[in-house]
């Protein structure tokens, strides 16, 4: 009998190889065999199957110990699931990998060592056989380990990601989505490091996330490793590209928002004593040169777009119907050159059923308390609920705001119940951005003070319906729905054009029967935020327009 292989290399899978290697590993597969060659960037890297997973557990007997520690769990109660939790991840992480196992995780190592010299470090990532798919995305359910450059450390990061196959917030979100606790199975990424935390990180989307029109790329980007970005530590810079013109040939950056980036997140190789590091990472406040300055250039913007619409094109041309996509990349600081390191399809916009245009109006204003970014176009309100640690998110009520510094993976369990999310920090493609448009929920992120503004129990309204800028509010405000059924809207044979006064709200009315959008005002144009109309001044300068 044939010797099982518990290694897959990208140039050996592809995006039909989920149920072997989790979504991540089939997407990096698949990216590394067919967009190369096009002048996508992919580190290349091993995949340690589900397989390897399944027999590390039947090896030591543990599936008898996890369902001891599973059985009859009950998701939504705080307490019990993060008790069980750590039980399961417990059994898992003590597990003893097989021989035959190690050898061909270090064979690989070794191989990764000659294609790329002896100091290269590794990231190693898990890979769920249920995440990437377009029904859940299982963004930042499982865990990942970087820098990693000894054997002793991939192996022992090896076993950490299987373990977080049962983190509370890997459990929680298998319950929401109807999966089977014991059938997700975990396989590893093992792939060269890209240098970022010496360089720049972010994410992308081939379409606008609020609104899902489809003709721009989104970049969110940072300085240091990506996890400030994905769980919305920071205010990243973003830009959106305009994807007809760069098709064209023109240099199309539509917009830019020079983000704070108050911090990155860098390597550190302090160990624990008698053990090996848990975390390998650290965040370093930036300096206010790195601050002031946008951490990629428009150059980098139009690689970054490149790829994004290749990328894009592949996978919708392979599902023969349009496919965004959710991509993760890297500026590595020692070579200069830009990776996708992650390409999932998009998971909110790409599932709307209908044609439905729905606007929300608020039907009264009110003392505004903070601004910040608006995630989704929708209004929501309720009473605050300040929530600064994880101990405390049982004391969370269903229909409440949830007012948080930033959240976490942990926190989706109450995320899903609150009528709106309101954090000091992140931008619009941060962990709270993410599951709020996944749970279809308003969300304002980066409204940098929010704990010393908002008080525990105060009414609020949040608003997500005036552009990209949110508004909270003080006190419950009236508002109302208004929706639209566009397949029931003809096209004219005169062309229509929409003029605008508020660019902002240009991408949630493209999908109006409309032949292009128009600004209106001239003031709009020049500034976003003036404080009268344009008016002709009389005196010396009679006959200018003069804006104050």
């Amino acid at each position: 009998m044939n010797k099982i292989s518990y290694i897959r290399w990208f140039n050996e899978i592809g995006i039909d190889d989920v149920p072997l290697v989790g979504g991540k590993n089939a997407s990096l597969g698949e990216m590394y065999q067919n967009l190369t060659a096009e002048g996508v960037r992919v580190p290349n890297g091993f995949a340690v199957t589900a397989e390897a997973y399944c027999s590390v557990l039947e090896y030591n007997n543990a599936w008898q110990s996890l369902h001891a520690a599973l059985d009859g769990l009950d998701p939504d109660n705080i307490r019990d699931l993060q008790a069980r939790g750590e039980k399961a991840r417990a059994i898992v992480y003590g597990c003893q990998l097989p021989d035959d196992l190690q050898v061909e995780i270090l064979q690989g190592y070794a191989q990764l060592k000659r294609e790329y010299g002896e100091t290269i470090s590794l990231a190693v990532r898990s890979s769920a056989t249920a995440e990437d798919s377009p029904e859940a995305s299982f963004a930042g359910q499982n865990d990942t380990y970087l820098n990693i450059a000894s054997d002793d450390a991939l192996l022992d990061g090896y076993k950490r990601c299987l373990a977080s196959n049962f983190t509370d917030r890997s459990i929680h979100y298998k319950y929401d989505n109807h999966f089977d606790y014991y059938k997700v199975y975990i396989s590893v990424v093992v792939m060269k490091m890209v240098r970022s935390d010496i360089g720049a990180s972010g994410v992308m989307f081939s379409l606008d996330t609020e609104t899902g029109f489809k003709d721009v790329v989104f970049i969110n980007a940072a300085h240091g490793l990506g996890e400030n970005v994905v769980q919305g530590t920071i205010d990243p810079d973003s830009f959106y590209a305009h994807k007809p013109s760069f098709v064209m040939g023109y240099r199309a950056v539509l917009k830019r928002r020079l983000g704070s980036k108050e911090k990155k997140m860098i390597f550190t190789n302090t160990l624990n004593t008698g053990n090996i590091a848990v975390e390998y990472t650290k965040n370093i406040d930036t300096s206010s040169e790195e601050r002031s300055h946008y951490c990629i250039t428009d150059s980098d913007v139009m690689v970054l777009t490149d790829y994004a619409i290749k990328v894009e094109n592949h996978y919708s041309n392979k599902a023969g119907s349009y496919k965004p996509m959710d991509m993760e990349w890297a500026k590595d600081g020692l070579d200069g050159q830009l990776y996708m390191v992650q390409a999932r399809p998009e998971t909110v916009s790409s599932q709307k059923k209908g044609n439905i245009l729905e606007i929300y109006h608020l039907k009264e204003r009110s003392v505004v308390l903070l601004r910040g970014r608006a995630v989704g176009t929708k209004i929501g309100a309720g009473k605050a609920r300040i929530i600064n640690d994880v101990k405390h998110l049982k004391d969370f009520q269903p229909g409440e705001v949830l007012v948080a510094d930033t959240t976490t993976p942990d926190w989706e369990p109450v995320m899903k119940i609150a009528a709106a999310i309101v954090t000091s920090r992140g931008g619009r493609t941060c962990h709270a951005a993410i599951v709020s448009r996944e749970l279809g929920i308003p969300a304002i992120v980066g409204t940098e003070n929010t704990n010393e503004v908002i008080k525990n129990g105060q009414a609020i309204t949040i608003s997500c319906a005036e552009g990209e800028t949110g508004t909270v509010y003080d006190g419950l405000l009236g508002f109302e729905i208004q929706q639209t059924d566009l397949s029931q809207l003809g096209h004219p044979k005169t062309k229509i054009m929409m003029n605008l006064g508020n660019p902002d709200q240009a991408f949630s009315f493209a999908s109006l029967p409309l032949d292009g959008i128009g600004l209106a005002r001239m003031e709009f144009i020049i500034n976003p935020t003036p404080r009268e109309s344009p008016r002709f001044s009389h005196g010396e300068e009679s006959g200018k327009l003069v804006l104050t």
